[in-house]
């Protein structure tokens, strides 16, 4: 069973970790808290989960001891901090395309002095293992901030994006890169821009030794960011997951 410590020690040491994607139903994390996933992740930027969704779902989760990251909206730095106190370990901020918004974004996840996180860990500690002042003295190194990489500027300005203090890595959007890329034209994630890009991406994040992390569709695409040298890979979603199920169902129902 992986801790949230576990998890966090994993991804320094340069291992590989999967987690599950949830962006429907708080509740699937019942489910994917007790697989074979090395950790959670909610999505409310494209999902339907908001605040209270995020409450039960780590809750669900420390339940199987599962960490917890959670991709927030677009710019809503401030909900960080809340959904830190809530007890996931991990933030995924989307379209992060320079290193002031990089900074802008650290600085609501971690405490003083690498940041200006306020305090009010209420659920967090607890879920921890730790008390108060453990939590404090911890929470920087457990609580992961990585930043999305999904356009054309944030890969110009990826080395600076990963010199930011406080940044322990980024996580790729794969499609909105292609769209970037692309100047809107393709969604081809396999393209040899996109290839070469995601090489680049993955190269720097082992120059700065910060963590490499990537959405996946399916476990044939996550093995291949594995070769890149991607460690972090989303897979699937709640939703694919269960399209699939179904078709699969269905086919073998009608054949």
């Amino acid at each position: 069973m992986t801790t949230p410590f576990d998890f966090r020690k994993r991804l320094r040491t340069g291992n590989r970790a999967l987690s599950a994607w949830i962006g429907q139903d708080p509740r699937a994390a019942v489910t994917f808290s007790r697989m074979d996933f090395d950790a959670v992740t909610f999505d409310m930027q494209h999902g339907r989960l908001g605040q209270d969704d995020m409450l039960k779902g780590i809750t669900f989760a420390a339940l199987a001891s599962k960490p917890v990251l959670v991709r927030i909206p677009v710019g809503e730095f401030q909900m960080a901090s809340r959904i830190l106190d809530m007890g996931a370990i991990g933030i995924i901020a989307p379209m992060i395309n320079s290193a002031a918004q990089a900074r802008q974004f650290v600085s609501f996840c971690k405490y003083s002095p690498v940041g200006d996180r306020s305090w009010g860990p209420i659920d967090a500690i607890p879920f921890s293992g730790l008390d108060a002042q453990g939590y404090l003295h911890q929470a920087n190194d457990l609580c992961l901030a990585l930043a999305m990489i999904e356009t054309q500027e944030a890969l110009d300005g990826i080395d600076e994006i990963l010199s930011t203090p406080g940044l322990d890595g980024v996580f790729v959007g794969p499609h909105d890169l292609a769209v970037s890329i692309s100047a809107g034209r393709s969604l081809d994630t396999t393209s040899k821009q996109v290839e070469d890009a995601l090489r680049a991406i993955a190269s720097s994040c082992i120059k700065h030794s910060k963590v490499a992390g990537i959405y996946c569709g399916t476990g044939e695409s996550a093995l291949h960011a594995q070769k890149l040298g991607y460690q972090l890979m989303g897979l699937g979603s709640d939703q694919t997951f269960l399209i699939s199920a179904g078709q699969n169902a269905l086919a073998v129902a009608r054949s």
